[in-house]
């Protein structure tokens, strides 16, 4: 690069040398990365995949435990056989039963007897097949059915006994009072009744019926017993 001059004579042109950089900046611009850094580049890829990993992991476990409570939890006892609105299974108490069916008893079943002493039937919906809600009144008629003895009880969305302070929790053959028909009619439901009544509270609730000794038409065909209906009759 040159420069012009021009002072009264005649045209003098100087030639600029050169910009040079510093041997610091060049050695700024050349010097190799330093061992940390290296370090670091190459630890920042291993630790993105540690994380998706654990976050995989995480979601995982998540969406099992999630899984597990709908199948577990929030399912009743396992139902393989329907008869109305009642669900049994031959597995239930027996050693044959699956992981899912032990899990469910164990938590919804509590001391399950084998199928060769009890048939446990489960109700969670009317006849009609609407859900029960303790906010209703329902009467379950029938007659005896085929059993040694039997029992309807009542158990809230925690699997346990409904409070009421009458403490009328369920009825059963010695306790029921039947028709002149030998038929009987109970009444579940928030309120009081006269007789035959199964206290409900406002929520989520299911029926089970027990069947000790079952008859052997019954415990040869558990999804044609001759078993009581479940009837709304009103709801608050």
């Amino acid at each position: 690069m040159r420069e012009h001059f021009s002072g009264g004579g005649p045209n003098i042109y100087l030639a600029r040398p050169p910009t040079r950089k510093s041997s610091r900046s060049r050695a700024k611009i050349c010097r190799p990365p330093h061992k940390g850094e290296v370090q670091k580049r190459a630890t920042l890829p291993r630790m993105y995949t540690v994380i998706k990993v654990l976050l995989a992991l995480f979601i995982g476990a998540l969406i099992g435990v999630g899984l597990t409570w709908l199948a577990v939890f929030r399912a009743t006892l396992p139902g393989g056989i329907a008869d109305g609105p009642w669900h049994t299974s031959l597995a239930i108490g027996s050693a044959g039963g699956d992981m899912r069916t032990r899990a469910a008893v164990a938590l919804h079943g509590l001391l399950a007897l084998s199928r060769d002493e009890t048939l446990y039937y489960n109700a969670t919906t009317d006849s009609a097949g609407a859900a029960l809600d303790g906010a209703c009144t329902y009467t379950v008629t029938g007659r005896d059915p085929d059993a040694r003895w039997w029992s309807i009880t009542a158990y809230g969305a925690d699997d346990y006994l409904i409070p009421n302070a009458a403490q009328r929790y369920s009825v059963s053959k010695n306790s029921v009072v039947h028709d002149a028909d030998a038929s009987f009619r109970a009444t579940v439901s928030p309120t009081p009744a006269a007789q035959n009544w199964i206290a409900l509270a406002p929520g989520r609730f299911s029926l089970t019926l027990r069947l000790y000794n079952p008859g052997a038409t019954v415990a040869a065909d558990p999804a044609h017993a001759a078993l009581p209906a479940i009837r709304k009759e009103s709801c608050r």
